[in-house]
């Protein structure tokens, strides 16, 4: 038996910490629990109101424990989401940055054309299974890079107007 840890409970799941900064060893235990699987690669970790709970600590021990995981690029921080547990499906864009994305490239590679017709805001929402914010941001995106030109009751179109090397000319923007 370990001292202060009942012999049913490892001391990973021993709820109470003593010495030392309480937040590094908060720290210690959720890196434990990653890279033994418990939180695999792409999952959130519990709530922090869950970990205050279960740690029996104040919000920000355990806010501080998170962000060593954080600055150790074990974890990140995704709005919305949470935290969530680095590696390769994890996806950190915001989905208007990856439809936006995804609509530059098409223009890049000429499968939408100078003065082609964009998809209405209805097909881009089927397509990607997003909202109608999250369309009409990722549009604004184009439209701000000067990409996409907006003609009000006919749509958004590629445009015409492209400078040298197929990037679009800004008349008088600063970058």
């Amino acid at each position: 038996m370990r001292i202060g840890v009942p012999d049913t409970m490892t001391s990973d799941e021993a709820p109470w910490l003593t010495g030392g900064p309480v937040y590094t060893k908060i720290a210690e235990r959720l890196r434990v629990r990653v890279t033994a699987g418990r939180y695999p690669a792409g999952s959130s970790l519990p709530s922090e109101a869950e970990l205050c709970a279960e740690f029996r600590v104040a919000r920000n021990t355990v806010r501080r424990g998170l962000a060593v995981l954080e600055r150790e690029g074990l974890i990140v921080t995704i709005p919305s989401k949470g935290r969530v547990v680095q590696g390769p499906r994890v996806d950190t864009a915001y989905r208007y940055q990856m439809i936006a994305s995804e609509l530059r490239a098409q223009i890049e590679r000429g499968e939408l054309a100078a003065g082609a017709v964009l998809p209405s805001e209805k097909e881009l929402r089927q397509q990607y299974e997003a909202s109608r914010a999250t369309v009409r941001r990722a549009l604004g995106v184009l439209e701000h890079e000067g990409l996409v030109a907006v003609e009000h009751g006919r749509g958004r179109f590629v445009r015409q107007n492209r400078g040298e090397g197929g990037r679009p000319r800004t008349s008088g923007l600063a970058h």
